[in-house]
């Protein structure tokens, strides 16, 4: 039986504070938790991270179990409660500490019975969320289970520099654990955790960390060496960086954003990847106008509701609210209808985005293709968590004819 250490779970206590009480995305705050106690050993890392996020997953599953919303309950030991009763779900025996005594471990185990019969509860997902799963993702049922599987950590192969065989087997020699990912080419996923960004390989510039399913974006581009390429939501860069990969580094590639810092982070990175052909701007509305009819092929990966990607971040459907949704559907129009201007004729444009719901994927675009006759619809693709294992994913890849 694995032994509970209270310096760890205490680790995890301050990981679910800082995500719940100061608003703090769940991967940022693990990482820096796992950054500043350097003493863990890699047992105690995986415990801190692994807990945080299933307690996170599975929070209203572990609100029914452990009846903290039928009492009044101060603000820390709520989140006490929810970890002790993670464990007894989990099979561990609960430390005799003050801060689980008010735990019964039949009791829980005893509405967990009752929560299995329960949709909502027993996938631990907000009543608006399920609704919406309901009524617009097909087989959501299995989808949303796919969900709460933890989610897998690929890495992506730099061809520029590194030879996937090569790679994987200076990996393995490393003890990292890793197997390839059939239909995904530059894809490996890793078996065990490890932190990776310690390893020589990755400060070489030899693989990125980047899921299996957004490796398929890029590709659904077509580039080719010399094109002229603009990424124009392209945050830190994962797909521009991949984009110049596949144009082997000949072309010219301008990747856009709102955010300056995101675009210094892509320029780190494209440093690190030996790449040279990524030019950084900021999004204005002048430099979308006067790129009109300019680029071979345009990717717009939109903001959206991320509810692809909730085994990834799992505190997202908790965050989420029913008015955001609203607005970023109208942001993802604007960008469809004003971005796509900058493709030239017989170019191509990429729409897409982790969102799994219709009135953000096949709904945008054929509001899109029925107000704009210059573009027509060559294919559309689904990434489906529970087929794949990977995050979901929604791609169209659109063609400007006139």
């Amino acid at each position: 039986m694995q032994k509970i250490h209270r310096p760890l779970v205490e680790g995890v206590i301050q990981n679910l504070m800082a995500i719940f009480n100061q608003n703090q995305k769940a991967d940022k705050v693990v990482e820096l938790s796992l950054k500043d106690n350097k003493k863990w050993g890699a047992r105690d890392r995986r415990f801190v991270a692994e807990n945080t996020y299933e307690v996170i997953r599975w929070w209203r599953l572990l609100k029914f179990c452990s009846e903290t919303d039928q009492r009044v309950i101060k603000e820390e030991a709520l989140f006490w409660e929810m970890l002790g009763t993670w464990f007894v779900l989990s099979g561990l025996d609960l430390p005799e500490w003050e801060e689980f005594a008010a735990l019964k471990a039949e009791e829980i185990l005893a509405k967990k019975e009752e929560a299995v019969k329960i949709r909502k509860i027993r996938e631990s997902i907000p009543d608006w969320i399920d609704d919406l799963g309901q009524a617009e993702v097909e087989d959501w049922e299995k989808e949303l289970a796919a969900l709460n599987e933890p989610t897998n950590v690929y890495l992506r192969v730099n061809t520029l520099v590194a030879n996937k065989k090569e790679l994987l087997a200076s990996l393995i020699k490393e003890g990292v654990e890793l197997e390839v990912v059939e239909g995904v080419p530059t894809a490996l996923r890793l078996l065990k955790r490890r932190n990776l960004k310690a390893l020589k390989p990755y400060n070489k510039g030899h693989f990125e960390i980047q899921d299996a399913g957004s490796q398929l974006i890029s590709s659904y581009l077509e580039v080719s060496p010399g094109m002229k390429v603009i990424d124009a939501c392209a945050g830190a860069g994962g797909k521009s960086l991949h984009l110049a990969t596949l144009m082997q580094n000949k072309g010219d590639l301008i990747a856009m954003d709102i955010k300056a810092p995101k675009l210094q982070e892509l320029e780190k990175r494209a440093f690190r990847n030996k790449i040279n052909i990524i030019r950084t701007e900021l999004v204005k509305t002048d430099n979308i106008k006067k790129r009109a009819k300019s680029a071979d092929r345009v990717l717009l990966d939109v903001p959206c509701s991320g509810l692809g990607v909730l085994k990834r971040n799992p505190d997202a459907k908790w965050k989420l609210k029913e008015d955001f949704l609203e607005e970023i559907k109208e942001v993802q129009e604007s960008i469809l209808r004003n971005y796509s201007e900058m493709t030239k004729v017989g170019g191509k444009l990429v729409y897409a985005t982790c969102s799994m719901l219709k009135s953000e994927n096949e709904d945008q675009v054929a509001r899109f293709l029925a107000n704009s006759p210059d573009f027509e619809l060559e294919k559309e693709t689904r990434i489906s968590p529970a087929q794949t294992g990977f995050d979901g994913f929604y791609m169209a890849l659109i063609k400007r004819v006139s």
